[in-house]
């Protein structure tokens, strides 16, 4: 068991170092903070005592190095733009992105899962084109078009919400909506189509024969073995939070991470951009971590390398 969550571990640590050196090498080609900073009407003089002064006159590979032994050290850089420490500006931002982020989740699990089982229950009937009808809609539409749906609706033709910014609790209804019903239709997805796979399984026609009640025969044997696939795509998006957060905060002007981003992005802001993606990083890599030792704890053959990881 030990082997097998230090293999995980190992995998992880490697995946966020990769996500690191992508994002540094991606950051320095993609402009010049100097230009974002300065404004291009700044004389060369202050341009070369700007990349001087943060390094960028440096060979890539020296800045490389130099930004990783800097990490190693717990020193996550400053903000180009004010000098703060980057890696505070963003944790300030982390309450605000939960406050939409957490709910939305719980939204999405508390109407995704029921109706995804109630639709495999009720395979090829009405009630189940209608809830998969409405789960591709809700999927394949873009988080900035049904962001801006809701705000036209609920916002400007009803004025029952406030279009945007944080003010109060009621100005977070419309990002966490926004959130939880495209989760929520992905996981109905992907919990209809777990539960009729494991409806069709040899196991569950033998509960049946023995004489258990079909209620019983779905909470006891059904719905369990269903759970792995569910819980897969509960991770990814538990791991996507603050990734998917990005153009919900930029319709809403909510002042959260992913908003942050966008803005740190804009101005070439290096440090703050790499802080960013670090905790993205992290926290993906965290979440399809713990999905995995769920896996080893739920499914023990998976420990000993007797069964393939559920898709």
């Amino acid at each position: 068991m030990m082997r097998y969550f230090l293999s995980r571990l190992l995998r992880a640590l490697v995946t966020v170092a990769l996500i690191v050196s992508a994002a540094f090498v991606v950051l320095r080609l993609s402009g010049d903070p100097a230009i974002a900073i300065l404004g291009p009407e700044a004389p060369p003089e202050a341009f070369e005592a700007f990349r001087a002064a943060w390094g960028l006159d440096q060979p890539l590979w020296v800045q490389y190095l130099r930004y990783f032994s800097a990490i190693a050290h717990g020193d996550l850089g400053l903000s180009m733009r004010d000098g703060r420490p980057a890696l505070d500006l963003v944790l300030e931002r982390v309450p605000d992105t939960l406050l939409i982020t957490l709910p939305a989740l719980l939204l999405n699990m508390l109407i995704g899962i029921p109706a995804g089982i109630w639709a495999a229950l009720h395979r090829n009937t009405v009630i189940d084109r209608a809830i998969m009808t409405v789960s591709v809609m809700g999927f394949t539409v873009p988080s900035f078009v049904m962001g801006l749906v809701l705000a036209l609706i609920f916002a400007v033709r009803l004025r029952w919400l406030p279009s945007g910014g944080s003010d109060t609790l009621w100005h977070a209804v419309l990002p966490i909506v926004t959130m939880g019903v495209i989760g929520a239709a992905v996981i109905a997805r992907f919990t209809r189509s777990a539960m009729l796979e494991t409806l069709g399984q040899p196991y569950i026609r033998t509960a049946s024969a023995k004489g258990l009640l079909w209620h019983q025969v779905i909470i006891r044997h059904a719905l369990p073995n269903a759970a792995i696939p569910t819980l897969t795509i509960i991770g990814f998006m538990v791991g996507s939070l603050v990734a998917g957060a990005v153009v919900v905060e930029s319709i809403f002007s909510w002042p959260g991470v992913g908003r942050l981003l966008v803005t740190a992005v804009a101005n070439r802001d290096l440090a703050v951009v790499q802080v960013i993606l670090l905790l993205i990083g992290f926290t993906m890599v965290g979440a399809n971590l713990v999905v995995d030792m769920a896996y080893g704890w739920v499914d023990p053959r998976l420990r000993t390398g007797r069964a393939a990881k559920p898709a």
